[in-house]
């Protein structure tokens, strides 16, 4: 977008957020406030709009599932896997890939978790996918361990978080700057050469404050490569924010830029193992993986403005994100004569001749003869950004006797894929990977670019003991599709999609500790830009039921959801089908219904001595309301009554700890139960399923006070594994036994 249509869109967009605000009456301020006093309560409150769920109220009146991990949570584990943070939060369901979380596969209430690209994927409230519109598929993942906040919101305010309104919103918060001088190191070592280095500092003089931090992280990896050979990772990342405080009669004002840089290199493949190799050693990598590798990096701007009166405020954003990434990785045999996937061979090595020979070039006990025999390396190379501006009010004010809260907002994004993916061709000898020669050939070029507005409107209005929330969503999407391939000029797709998405919820306060609520909304999930016009937007209307206590020592969340889905929308992408053509299918009317259960209680043991205990549980159960037949892989021929593949049926986690002033020791007991691998019949893994897995992590920290705090932790302690997924190309494992001793220093 050139800087006359940015300016454009600016300025419409200021243009709106201060008609909004003339209509806002502003109180004077006492002359004699503290100003040190002000400075603090207005960057407080600009804290909290980084987040979606809120903090005052011991008893939450948020009309939706709303979990938040805060800082202390996180730091009681020190996970550096989001995916090991999320297993606490119910409702989410997710599918392991790598075993360090590199590359999340996330979902809500039944939403698929290929990719988290049902999801919205946030990070200081900003939309931080590469390419949400476009190419929603997250293959970039913000880092867990420089995170403050983790908040996962479901059910109807998730109409103000889009474009996906069907399963829920993801935001992470990065630190704030501080007040006052405040600082961090964290070095730490462990298994398998993970390594990890975290330090910031930050400071505010005056009215101008700022903040420097930075992460480095790096493993050996688990994985035993055939022959030897990496198969760790290497990740940092770099963040800079300053602030500058404004405070007047009328507005307190801040204004923030952030500015980051991320890079990966990691030694990963697609590539698994057959359930006999799997059962020998579930940790073995093929030799035909030996030249896998993805590489990344990532770049951040954010411009945050914030205005806050007596009874209103106005948060601006202004974003800018860059991602671009190669995966170079196996993708099969040349084929021609004789086709066969890796999925198929790896699923049946002794089917036929065909299958084990393959099988046996690709453990590197044969060599490759035949032209059909020779591997295909491919080099998904793409190039992403997403940019926007976004302004949101939120309004307190009296109607005809009655309180509202009144909350809108307006984006306009763009975002854009660009796809230059290569092949190269392999032949196996002597157990290693040799080029043939050839030259490298092009295989996919396309661009796929999406303009987006977005708007909504949300009012809450309190009538004695009942809050009733009524809003509305609305996209209006312009996507467009060019193949860029040579001769290709005439493909191309223009596409519109406007659309309105009403919600509607209430709370009832029972008591000071106690509330009922219930919710309902329309789900959205918009198709990608070279999708054929004929393939529909996946749609639903999402119910949920439920209640709260909280007294401030025992609390306790339990809520029904359905979502009753009207035409579900799966798509195939490597790390699902192993095919990177992006193609999208349609699979009728779905219901999904579950329980979601949080609970949390502290038992003081000693004056300084804690027992705090946490329960999460979540129960689903899925179902295919048709019969059809599809060539989605994870489809195939499905029976009305057949099941979602990859959503169990029972969550748990329970949390227990023993805290003092000075010491802690935290264990968690995870159960996730047996996930189906393909809906229907007809497909490689119909009848596949993966077992059921308990882990147990543990932690500990001692705080040395003035000199430090010294934590051991252990992930994984019983060293269970068991097999988290067969795709897209054979068994994967989950992350085995790991340890971890660290140091923080605090200044």
């Amino acid at each position: 977008m050139n800087n006359l249509a940015i300016g454009k869109k600016l300025s419409l967009v200021i243009a709106i957020q201060l008609a909004l605000v003339s209509q806002v009456s502003a109180a004077e301020k006492d002359a004699n406030t503290d100003a040190a006093s002000e400075q603090a309560s207005v960057n407080d409150s600009y804290i909290e709009k980084m987040q979606i769920i809120g903090h005052d109220a011991r008893l939450s009146k948020q009309t939706g599932s709303a979990t938040l991990i805060d800082e202390l949570e996180l730091e009681q584990f020190k996970f550096d896997d989001i995916n090991r943070v999320l297993y606490s939060v119910p409702g989410v369901n997710i599918r392991e890939e790598d075993g360090y979380g590199l590359r999340p596969n996330i979902g809500f209430r039944g939403a698929t978790p290929e990719r988290s690209k049902k999801i919205n994927i946030m990070e200081d409230g900003v939309l931080v996918g590469p390419a949400p519109y476009s190419a929603a598929s997250a293959y970039y993942f913000p880092m867990t361990s420089k995170m403050t906040a983790i908040e996962v919101f479901k059910g109807p305010a998730a109409i103000k978080y889009g474009p996906n309104t069907v399963a829920g919103s993801l935001n992470m918060v990065t630190r704030a700057v501080p007040q006052s001088s405040e600082g961090l190191v964290d070095v730490s070592g462990g298994s398998d050469g993970f390594a990890k280095a975290h330090a910031y500092y930050g400071n505010t003089i005056d009215n101008f404050g700022f903040l420097l931090e930075g992460v480095h992280m790096r493993a050996d990896g688990f994985k035993e490569l055939d022959g030897g050979g990496d198969t760790g990772f290497e990740k940092n990342d770099i963040m800079a924010k300053l602030r500058y405080d404004l405070a007047g009669d009328a507005f307190d004002q801040v204004f923030e830029l952030k500015l980051a840089y991320a890079d990966e290199t990691s030694d990963e493949t697609y590539l698994g193992l057959t359930d006999a190799d799997f059962a020998a050693n579930p940790n073995r990598r093929y030799v035909a993986s030996q030249l896998d590798n993805m590489d990344w990096t990532h770049s951040q701007v954010q411009f945050n403005h914030f205005l806050e009166g007596d009874n209103f405020d106005v948060t601006t954003r202004v974003y800018r994100n860059d991602f671009e990434r190669a995966w170079y990785k196996i993708n099969g045999f040349k084929g021609g004569l004789v086709n066969r996937s890796l999925q198929e061979i790896l699923a049946d090595p002794d089917k036929d001749e065909v299958n084990s020979r393959f099988y046996n070039i690709l453990t590197g006990s044969e060599d490759s003869v035949a032209e059909y025999e020779k591997l295909i390396l491919g080099n998904n190379d793409r190039t992403y950004y997403s940019q926007g501006i976004q302004s949101d009010l939120n309004l307190q004010l009296e109607l005809f006797g009655l309180e509202h809260q009144f909350a809108t907002g307006v984006r306009f994004h763009q975002d854009q894929i660009e796809r230059n993916h290569t092949t190269d061709a392999y032949l196996m000898r002597q157990a290693n990977l040799v080029s043939d020669g050839s030259d490298t050939q092009a295989a996919t070029t396309d661009r796929e670019k999406t303009d987006a507005w977005s708007v909504y409107l949300q009012d809450t209005i309190s009538i004695s003991a009942l809050d009733i929330t009524a809003g509305v969503r609305g996209e209006f999407i312009d996507a467009h599709y060019q193949n860029r391939a040579p001769g290709s000029e005439q493909d191309y797709l223009n596409k519109t999609t406007r659309i309105w998405l009403p919600s509607f919820s209430a709370f009832y306060t029972l008591s000071d500790n106690a509330g009922l609520l219930f919710g309902v909304h329309e789900g959205f999930l918009p198709t990608s830009p070279k999708q054929d016009p004929s393939l529909e937007v996946e749609s639903s209307i999402n119910y949920e039921l439920g209640g709260r206590y909280n007294d401030g020592n025992f609390n306790l969340e339990l809520i029904g959801f359905f979502n009753d889905i009207s035409n579900l929308k799966e798509g195939c992408q490597f790390s699902s089908c192993g095919s990177d053509d992006d193609t999208e299918f349609n699979g009728g009317e779905v219901d999904v219904l579950g329980l979601e259960l949080t609970s949390g209680y502290s038992i003081k043991l000693t004056d300084d001595l804690d027992l705090p205990m946490s329960l999460s549980y979540t129960y689903t159960e899925s179902e295919f309301k048709t019969s059809f037949e599809s060539g989605f892989d994870m489809w195939g021929k499905v029976t009305a009554g057949d099941e979602l593949p990859y959503l169990p049926e029972n969550q748990l986690a329970l949390n227990i700890g023993l805290v003092s002033d000075q010491w802690d020791v935290n264990m968690i007991v995870r159960y996730i139960g047996e996930m189906k691998e393909a809906a229907g019949e007809g497909v490689v893994l119909s009848g596949s399923t993966t077992e059921a897995l308990t882990v147990v992590d543990m932690s500990a920290s001692y705080d040395f006070n003035q000199y430090g705090l010294v934590y051991v932790k252990a992930d994984n302690l019983l060293d269970t594994q068991e097999i988290v997924s067969r795709r897209p190309y054979g068994a994967r494992p989950s992350k085995p036994q790991q340890f971890q001793v660290g140091y923080q220093y605090r200044f």
